[in-house]
């Protein structure tokens, strides 16, 4: 488990939202008892950067990538950058991510936090 500075509790296999007191995951049946997790606080899994940045970023420059730039997709920001999101249709699909939780950071992590 990974706690946020509001007191919310995430998964640390999936990030999802989890009650303060549950063991278990209710999205992936992650076990917040696990190695690792015994001191409460464990950030696997979950990014510092901030959805609500990446979304507004998304919204307004993601067919320049400047999202991804902004989560440390070097590499497919110049992607998006020089085909123009593949016309779009790339920032369309990462705004829905981004939205839903699933979209991650350069390392894998998921931007859980708003």
């Amino acid at each position: 488990m990974a706690t946020a500075a509001q007191g919310t509790v995430y998964c640390q296999r999936c990030g999802a939202p989890m009650a303060p007191d549950d063991r278990f995951c209710r999205k992936c049946g992650g076990d917040s008892a696990a190695p690792g997790a015994a001191t409460g606080v464990a950030t696997a899994g979950i990014s510092e950067k901030r959805r609500a940045v990446a979304a507004i970023l998304c919204f307004l420059f993601g067919v320049f990538g400047v999202h991804r730039f902004y989560v440390g997709k070097v590499g497919t920001g110049l992607l998006w950058l020089f085909t123009l999101s593949f016309l779009g249709v790339g920032m369309v699909v990462d705004f829905i991510l981004i939205l839903a939780g699933e979209f991650r950071d350069s390392d894998g992590r998921k931007l859980v936090a708003w």
